[in-house]
């Protein structure tokens, strides 16, 4: 690897089901994942976002036959839809993760080969009670206080099977120290105890594999044609097979640079794949391989999005469509709501009319308002030529018992924002996304108080010198601190940034292009003097919720 050269900041989120259509949930997770890594690319840093859909299983063969297509065609329409809604949701990834692919079957035939060779993988028959939606066998530790299976597990049938099994349990003493010894593991931390406790619980071994005789709609085992891999080494894998990960070398430091330079991923995930898949599959399996403890991803989890209480559920019937809603809303209200509602890590209720409200609120009444009425001033009073000021404006903020320049004021709020965001990777990573974006709202309500203060509309009206001076220099305050929003929203309303860098006449020549938009320009003073802006187009139109 080539130590100097900086390593990408990878992010990663669990890839999608494509046993049905995305909602409101799925869509969370990617949004949050596309505003972490666009904070990076902020930075300066490079950036490799991956995402995908996990296009194997019995449910997909299942929901294939019953829809009379093969699974090939059915998970095609599927992963269609996904990739539609995070071209509509602006989420910019830098690979695409499907799992029916060659390069992705390679890998996981290598991994799985490496571990049979090594002893890790047995065959042997089991009889027990199988839960057929969620596809595994049930052990007594699944059964309730009454003794039996919830209703969570579906049918259950009695079933006797010869598969293959990982050894995970000679893993557990590994697992339990790692988690001793990485304090950050699991973000947030009550998530890693969480795991911790589950770990201690750990006894026998995985099934990796089922017969081909009920599900051929897999990746065959290597060493056995009538087996097909299970979901474990299958879609976890994708985490490193489309990263570059070579599964002939069995020491990560002879992996290629291409592999090194991204690796270890933070991979967002959601609360309820944690335990077992991601905090103890995924590591055991990252472990058995050669992976040391350095190299292990970190494990930012968040929590579900809930309707009335109640997880969404296609079987309950009350999914939230995101493609409704953005046809309804836009891209940047379901962003903007997304983000701001949800504290990372706690789950919360999906309510259409708090993302109206926060809208209203936030962008059309705060941001909105203050791009049209300082542009509209700006060709009123001034030609829209703003001009550097000679001293700076003070500006008396009773709401915050602040008195002082106004730049002053906008530059601590800006680095709030960043405080918010920076430190090392991986710190930075798991920032409460929601706290660091009330900074650029609370910057344009500060902003919009400041011009209710200096009243431009009456100072025009002494029509002297003096006046016109003044004027200048609140309208050059404004412009400019509207440009700093502009870069600290950008993360999260992508497409309101390049509005009002298109309406300030800034940057031109990089319209539409996120390069547009740096962290290090965050810094007062950059618009030059005598430079005109554009002309006001409305950025954030007023919501009306239907009666």
């Amino acid at each position: 690897m080539n130590t100097e050269m900086p390593k990408e900041f990878f992010i990663t989120t669990a890839i999608d089901y494509t046993n049905s259509p995305p909602h409101v949930g799925h869509a969370y997770e990617k949004v949050l994942a596309d505003v972490i890594a666009r904070y990076h690319r902020l930075k300066g840093e490079k950036v490799f976002f991956l995402t995908g859909v996990d296009q194997h299983g019995q449910k997909v063969q299942q929901s294939a036959a019953k829809a009379g297509i093969p699974p090939a065609e059915f998970v095609k329409d599927i992963t269609q839809k996904f990739i539609d809604l995070w071209e509509k949701l602006d989420v910019k990834y830098d690979e695409w993760a499907e799992t029916t692919s060659e390069r992705h079957k390679k890998v996981v035939q290598g991994i799985l080969q490496r571990l049979f060779d090594a002893g890790q993988i047995y065959k042997d028959k089991q009889a027990g009670h199988y839960s057929v939606r969620q596809e595994q066998f049930l052990t007594d530790k699944e059964r309730g206080p009454d003794g039996e299976f919830g209703p969570e597990w579906g049918e259950i049938e009695f079933r006797e099977e010869e598969n293959y099994y990982f050894k995970l349990g000679q893993h557990k003493e590994w697992l339990l120290s790692y988690l001793d010894n990485r304090k950050d593991a699991v973000i947030p931390d009550f998530r890693q105890t969480e795991l911790h406790n589950a770990v201690e619980k750990i006894t026998g071994d995985l099934c990796i594999s089922r017969p081909k005789s009920r599900l051929d709609w897999g990746i065959e085992l290597p060493f056995d044609r009538d087996f097909v891999t299970y979901v474990w080494f299958d879609a976890l894998t994708n985490y490193i097979s489309f990263a570059g990960y070579d599964p002939s070398q069995s020491n990560i430091k002879h992996q290629t640079s291409n592999f090194l330079d991204k690796w270890p991923a933070l991979q967002i995930i959601g609360k309820d794949i944690l335990v077992p898949a991601h905090g103890i599959y995924w590591l055991i399996m990252l472990h058995a391989i050669g992976f040391p403890d350095d190299q292990m991803p970190q494990l930012l989890v968040h929590g579900w999005w809930n309707l009335g209480g109640a997880k969404m559920s296609k079987s309950e019937g009350n999914i939230i469509d995101p493609f409704v809603l953005i046809d309804k809303y836009g891209a940047d209200a379901l962003r903007y709501y997304l983000m701001r509602d949800i504290t990372i890590g706690q789950d919360a209720d999906f309510s259409e009319e708090r993302l109206v409200t926060r809208y209203n609120s936030d962008l059309a009444n705060s941001l909105g308002n203050l791009v049209s009425r300082t542009l509209t001033m700006a060709e009123k009073y001034c030609q829209r030529a703003v001009h550097v000021p000679e001293k700076d404006v003070i500006y008396r903020d009773p709401g915050a018992a602040y008195e002082g320049p106004f730049r002053r004021r906008i530059e601590v709020l800006a680095h709030t924002y960043k405080v918010s965001c920076e430190g090392d990777s991986t710190k930075s990573s798991a920032m409460d996304v929601a706290i660091a974006m009330m900074q650029p709202v609370e910057i344009a309500v500060q902003c919009n108080r400041f011009i209710e203060e200096k009243a431009p509309w009456k100072l025009a009206k002494h029509k002297s010198p003096q006046a016109a001076t003044e004027i200048n220099a609140v309208l050059y305050t404004v412009a400019e601190t509207l440009r700093i929003i502009a870069i600290l929203i950008s993360p999260m309303l992508p497409k309101a940034a390049d509005g009002i860098f298109d309406q300030l006449n800034w940057r031109m020549e990089l319209s539409g292009k996120e390069e547009r938009f740096s962290l290090t320009d965050a810094e007062w003073g950059r618009l030059p003097d005598g430079h005109f802006v554009g002309k006001p187009v409305p950025l954030f139109p007023r919501i009306e919720m239907d009666k």
